[in-house]
């Protein structure tokens, strides 16, 4: 069974927009929304900028019990899938449950929640044996990431397939790959899918700091990230969440809703071979796109545009320049390609699914958005990177992929859903 997959509703919360519509107007427009870290005191930290989310649970909606209860990933994941199922016009009542399921990726899961209970549980540091007497009652939830799923669950009461897809920075994209697959196979109707990472808290940005990983440019945080720029030096950490409704093709058809886009292919491969470091052939990365566009029934010349990984590292701007060139052949000079994290930063686990969001968008606008702060295109790679500001265009197959620690490489297409062929 091979049915379609059509994305319906679409929920954003990331760094400069408060909702999917003030993102799009942020990324469209080619404004970055990195600033200097306010969640915790930076100084003393190699990069002390983010991408942070403008947001308050208790606006949002969120009870005392509800904001203790939850950590700020799970939070952010909850409103932006309240964002989708408005969007998508779904009344969760006429759906039935058991065909509904919900599908969450996340790399880091409840971190910034379990720093500030080991700050609490080891006096500041000071105490190498902790005080399970001190611990607060929803500790275990902040040590399971699969809670992050089971609050969305929750939320729209799904009883149909739930998981945590958690492989690191691509977790964004698989998740809406699995989401997307138990629907094609006709084991649900209905997913939520998406990503959500709260990682700005001391313990993951002294990670990325201790393998100089992210930029140490403070001075300027709007100009920071600058992927495919020749003065790249690392990437923007930041946090966000997007969710999206799938439905079933005729299902979405039959109660009338509006199809941003199809999700017509995907795939996923594994370097096996370093860590955090990439080969910069980029032949893992093409040969997930040559399957994604495969199960697309799609040809590389068809591809409108690319929504690149495009975190600001070299070895990352390099491996995956070199996987579109493999897989998309001389196509890849005449392709329009881009990165959001150049406005939003790297949310980790959750970006994937923000990107799609952003490509359902671009296919539904008629516009590429841009890459901020390339100045100066770096001569090496050799591609059309949409610099600075925004592209009109007829996208009718855009590609996504994401690169991930650990040697994960991931690819979806994405298609115009105008036909009912």
């Amino acid at each position: 069974m091979n049915r379609r997959v059509a994305i319906t509703g679409i929920g954003v919360r990331a760094p400069g927009g408060g909702n999917a519509k003030e993102f799009w107007e942020l990324i469209s427009s080619g404004t970055a929304a990195i600033r200097t870290i306010s969640l915790f005191a930076p100084s003393g930290f190699r990069s002390r900028i983010a991408g942070e989310c403008d947001f308050d649970p208790v606006a949002e909606g969120f009870s005392a019990q509800e904001i203790r209860r939850m950590d700020r990933s799970a939070q952010l994941a909850v409103a932006a899938t309240r964002e989708a199922i408005t969007d998508a016009n779904l009344d969760m009542d006429t759906i039935d449950p058991h065909r509904t399921g919900a599908s969450i990726g996340s790399a880091i899961g409840g971190t910034m929640s379990l720093d500030r209970e080991y700050n609490v549980l080891s006096d500041g540091g000071r105490k190498w044996l902790l005080d399970h007497e001190y611990a607060m009652p929803h500790l275990f939830k902040y040590l399971v990431p699969t809670s992050i799923a089971a609050d969305v669950a929750w939320q729209v009461g799904a009883e149909g397939p739930v998981a945590l897809v958690s492989t690191g920075c691509t977790a964004g994209i698989e998740s809406v790959s699995h989401a997307a697959q138990l629907i094609r196979e006709g084991s649900a109707d209905v997913m939520l899918a998406g990503g959500s990472d709260a990682p700005l808290s001391p313990v993951c940005v002294a990670s990325f700091d201790a393998i100089r990983a992210t930029t140490p440019r403070n001075d300027d945080p709007a100009t920071a990230s600058r992927p495919f720029d020749r003065t790249r030096n690392g990437f923007v950490l930041a946090e966000g969440s997007a969710m999206l409704v799938l439905e079933e093709w005729n299902h979405a058809r039959a109660r009338g809703a509006r199809i941003y886009a199809e999700i017509g292919g995907w795939g996923v491969r594994s370097n096996a071979f370093h860590m955090t470091g990439l080969r910069s052939e980029g032949t893992e990365m093409a040969a997930a796109i040559e399957a994604a566009l495969h199960m697309a029934e799609r040809a590389p010349e068809e591809v409108d545009y690319v929504n690149a990984h495009g975190s600001s590292t070299q070895q990352n701007d390099r491996h995956e320049t070199d996987a579109f060139k493999r897989s998309l052949g001389d196509h890849a000079f005449r392709t329009p390609v881009s990165s959001i994290k150049s406005m939003i930063g790297h949310s980790l686990g959750a970006i994937g699914s923000i990107e799609i969001a952003a490509c359902a968008l671009a296919i539904e606008s008629g516009l590429i958005p841009p890459t901020a702060n390339l100045h100066e295109p770096d001569p090496e790679l050799g591609l059309d990177y949409v610099p600075l500001e925004a592209r009109a265009a007829d996208l009718r197959t855009v590609l996504k992929v994401g690169s991930g620690f650990g040697g994960f490489q991931s690819a979806m297409v994405l298609t115009k859903g105008d036909s009912d062929e």
